[in-house]
């Protein structure tokens, strides 16, 4: 057992300095906000050279380090005591497409100084602590997110997610056996005893509410559609209205759509519905588009409102296929139910940030988390932090700073000290 008066506070200097590190890592200048961004897709050149550093910083930690099968990463540290489940805490170092340094990167390189903390007091916990690196959580190079972590749980089989492509046709398997992260491990050898995730909350509550620190009650349910519209080219200065078949003008509509759905007032005010992308092909000035294609993303905390949400917009997606005399095909691509965290985690971590003298309030995610799989089979939390620019993310401009990353990891710490000694 560890007394909580021995436990250490974690090194907030090197903690950011190994973030600043790992965002070397596909950094990029930004023109439009004058930041450096980060652009690291999963399983590419660059997301395997930022693996094989994180790789060398269990080492260092003393780590024993495996991979498996769907190229997830484990850094384990041992307890006391033998035969015990671990605990688990992790992310994913994959970015959207010129994302920021923080986003996933924090989840991993927390619990990392943790371990680095309770090495340098020479501190042993009665259970080991293992930290996760999970593969194409962002699911924006491969059309699934959580894939690494919903695998592992089994929620996903290992066949249908290796034979998931990205736009060039090429599978999670072979990125996996190209980068050198097809492990032999199989995907359910890891079942902690605990799962606890340390993210920025991407959002603007605890920024604007002055608060240091988010435990976090669940995350809400996600769908995200894939949506292909096959409509005519034509001359742009030579064809009427009345002749078009335009893809363009029917993703628009969609589009619309899906704003008017959020401002409607049965749903509470709490749905979210976002076009994130959309492109038209041949895409020349004077030519009528040929073909559309858009993904879509839907969230709200109830799976009954997702569900009266998602019919509505395949009656609406047959509407525009008759008004704009195009075809619309559209395929499910991510579905995750509402998930509840575990109360006694929120408790520890609520606790932890009590005891620390920092401010906190109970909030659900609006974003999507491996914590969420792992809430399948053990008892599973998460911290979140604020960051700057009311919390933005997925951008350039995402930024917490060296404070608010320790404190997010000196309640992580004490968190998993807790966690790690139970019987």
């Amino acid at each position: 057992m560890v007394d909580n008066s021995s436990v250490p506070s974690i090194d907030g200097e090197r903690l950011y300095e190994t973030i600043q590190e790992l965002a070397s890592y596909g950094a990029f200048d930004d023109p439009i906000t004058g930041t450096q961004g980060v652009n690291r897709l999963s399983l590419t050149d660059t997301d395997a050279q930022a693996r094989r550093q994180v790789c060398k910083w269990f080492d260092e930690a003393g780590l024993e380090t495996t991979v498996d099968a769907i190229g997830n990463l484990y850094g384990l540290r041992a307890g006391s005591e033998l035969g015990l489940a671990p605990v688990v805490s992790g992310s994913h170092i994959d970015t959207v497409p010129r994302g920021g340094a923080f986003d996933g990167a924090l989840g991993i390189l927390t619990p990392l100084e943790v371990v680095r903390s309770l090495n340098d007091r020479d501190i042993t916990t009665r259970r080991p602590i293992a930290v996760g690196v999970f593969t194409n959580e962002e699911g924006t190079r491969f059309n699934c997110d959580m894939l690494g972590s919903a695998v592992a749980v089994g929620r996903i089989d290992l066949a249908t997610a290796l034979a998931f492509e990205d736009r060039d046709g090429i599978t999670v398997g072979e990125e996996l056996v190209r980068t050198g992260f097809a492990g032999e491990i199989d995907v359910s050898a890891m079942r902690p005893h605990a799962f606890v995730e340390c993210h920025i909350e991407q959002g603007p509550i605890l920024r604007r509410e002055e608060l240091d620190i988010g435990v976090v009650t669940g995350v809400q349910a996600i769908i995200w559609h894939d949506v292909k519209i096959t409509g005519r080219a034509a001359h742009a200065g030579t064809t009427p209205v009345e002749y078009r078949r335009d893809p363009g003008v029917a993703i628009s509509r969609i589009n619309l759509k899906l704003r008017e759905l959020t401002e409607e007032s049965r749903f509470g005010g709490a749905l979210r519905a976002t076009m994130g992308g959309c492109e038209l092909s041949p895409g020349a000035y004077n030519v009528v588009p040929s073909r559309a294609r858009a993904s879509i993303d839907f969230r709200n905390p109830s799976d009954d409102v997702m569900n009266q949400v998602e019919e509505e917009l395949i009656d609406f997606y047959k509407w525009v296929e008759e008004k704009e005399k195009v075809k619309v095909e559209w395929e499910r691509v991510v579905r995750t139910k509402p998930v509840d965290f575990d109360p006694a985690v929120q408790g520890i971590v609520a606790a932890a940030a009590d005891t620390l003298g920092l401010s906190n309030e109970r909030m659900l995610s609006g974003a999507g988390h491996d914590a969420q799989e792992w809430a399948s089979v053990c008892k599973t939390g998460m911290i979140f932090i604020p960051g700057e620019h009311d919390g933005v993310s997925h951008s350039p401009r995402e930024h917490s700073t060296k404070s608010q990353c320790a404190h997010g990891a000196n309640v992580l710490l004490r968190t998993l000290v807790a966690l790690a000694d139970e019987s």
